[in-house]
């Protein structure tokens, strides 16, 4: 009987764990899976002439540098709610890594620029925004939903990687990850 509660107990613990990986999207570090995240091949989007942004070009992730990306959309109440920790964390950490905001939407098609700079100024943006209008970056980096947020190092690898709403703290904590410390 004790060897039936044993087996019951460690396949209990083998699903558990095989849910946690399911659910996280690997192995927690603290286990070491011993694989290093791969580089992600960097994209050049166009950026959008807003407050604290330009008109111009920008490559994601930037070369040499860790970057952190804010995926956003003008549509999305959850993006405009986490702004105000956005631009707190942007004040605390932003020249420590190239600090961007991107929206996948059809900036100068379905939406214009000046839709985007707009909702930037009303939300007190003041970094750097991009247009990632074929999702290329979006793809590469995974991102399943908005808002969605990650960290990457200046080897080109995520070292933190998000989705929802998240205060200064976690932004701050986040894109630390990504730092060489």
């Amino acid at each position: 009987m004790r060897r039936r509660h044993l087996l019951a107990g460690l396949a209990s613990v083998g699903a558990l764990g095989g849910a946690g990986v399911v659910a996280t999207g690997g192995v927690p570090d603290a286990l070491g899976d011993g694989d290093e995240p791969e580089a992600v091949d960097p994209v050049t989007l166009a950026t959008v002439e807003a407050p604290g942004s330009r008109d111009g070009e920008v490559t994601l992730p930037a070369a040499d540098r860790p970057t952190f990306v804010d995926f956003f959309g003008t549509w999305c109440p959850p993006c405009a709610e986490q702004m105000p920790d956005l631009a707190a964390a942007h004040d605390r950490i932003g020249d420590e890594v190239l600090f961007v905001s991107v929206t996948t939407e059809d900036v100068g098609g379905a939406v214009s620029e000046s839709d985007v700079a707009d909702w930037w100024r009303e939300h007190d943006g003041d970094w750097l925004v991009a247009a990632d209008v074929s999702a290329e970056l979006a793809a590469r980096l995974n991102v399943g939903g908005y808002p969605s947020a990650r960290a990457v190092d200046a080897t080109g690898r995520v070292r933190w990687s998000t989705s929802g709403t998240h205060t200064t703290e976690e932004f701050v904590d986040g894109i630390e990850r990504a730092l060489d410390r």
